[in-house]
């Protein structure tokens, strides 16, 4: 947005971060994507170009910036408020060092939550979460590729009853990733059964990770949250959800936070998986969902390939959105 600063440690989002998973008897990590995500757009929003001096037009141009990538006013205010206090203790006057402080100061702010996927239980079963249309089938495609490429044994779960099409489209993405697949049993089979019957296969073939599909769900419809309450409840009768993942799209803006919000309540959300990152440098309302709710970014899908996905690195995504 600002510029580059030529300074800068080298790390981009062509340098992946490796995904962390807890397990016994110690931490693993799963690894880098082949493919390296493509070069975000820089979002619609003023630039500060060079400058020798910084004044008022500086505040007013970063503040339409954080607006343009999505902060959203509050969390806009503050960063202005932060880097007005940073630039004067710094004594800052160049662009670069400018560019350098906001980079630091969103990375210090994204650092502050444990982006660890902890599936130390066996079975270790993640339930993925999210509105229509945010990629959620897709990304647990991916999802099933990048744990199973680490070399553990992998089931996917289609509690997607609604929509026959979405049972056919899990199933297509775990032959491509080399997974398992649990279908209903039934046309219209209850959510919660799929889900027990998925955790059963699981625990009788030894299968170490599950993951259960869940139909795409306004956060505004009481009826279908509550659904998402009992699919939890029966999972844990056999086993506990070890993860809870909310899939939101980058570009959601901030009704990304009520989203937060509803599925926190009704599902117990763990982790954000932040998609559709290959197409804009927006995304900056994770930063008041991290905050508010205490929901850490966990993973970021960057494109439509099977190995476009990876764990979120404050470093990286910090980098997106200024440079």
């Amino acid at each position: 947005m600002f510029g580059r600063d030529e300074s800068v440690p080298e790390e981009s989002a062509a340098d992946e971060p490796e995904a962390e998973i807890v397990e016994e008897p110690q931490p693993a990590k799963l690894p880098k994507p082949a493919k390296a995500p493509k070069a975000p757009k820089p979002a619609k929003a003023p630039r500060l170009g060079r400058r020798s001096k910084m004044d008022e037009s500086t505040w007013e141009d970063l503040e339409d910036t954080l607006l343009g990538a999505d902060f959203g006013p509050d969390v806009a205010e503050q960063l202005v408020d932060a880097m007005r206090v940073a630039v004067a203790k710094n004594g800052v006057s160049d662009s670069d060092d400018f560019v350098r402080l906001l980079r630091e100061l969103l990375e210090e702010r994204l650092s502050k939550f444990d982006t660890t996927l902890k599936l130390s239980e066996r079975p270790a079963v993640i339930l993925v979460v999210g509105v229509n249309g945010v990629g959620k089938t897709t990304t647990i495609g991916k999802l099933a590729k990048f744990i199973s490429s680490a070399g553990r044994s992998v089931v996917v779960g289609a509690a997607d009853t609604f929509r026959a099409a979405a049972v056919d489209q899990l199933a297509t993405w775990a032959e491509r990733a080399g997974v398992e697949v649990v279908r209903p049993q039934a046309d219209g089979q209850d959510p919660a059964s799929v889900a027990f019957q998925t955790v059963e296969f699981a625990k009788t073939n030894g299968t170490e990770i599950v993951i259960v599909d869940t139909a795409g769900r306004l956060q505004t419809k009481s009826g279908l949250m509550d659904e998402l309450t009992k699919i939890r409840r029966v999972i844990e009768k056999q086993t506990p959800v070890s993860e809870v993942l909310l899939v939101l799209d980058a570009t959601t803006g901030q009704n990304g936070l009520a989203q937060a919000d509803a599925f926190l309540e009704h599902a117990g959300v763990t982790g954000l998986v932040l998609t559709k990152l290959d197409g804009s440098a927006k995304g900056g309302f994770v930063l008041a969902v991290q905050e508010r709710t205490g929901i850490p970014v966990k993973l970021v899908g960057t494109g439509e390939g099977l190995g476009d996905l990876s764990g979120f690195s404050p470093v990286a995504f910090a980098a997106q959105l200024v440079d």
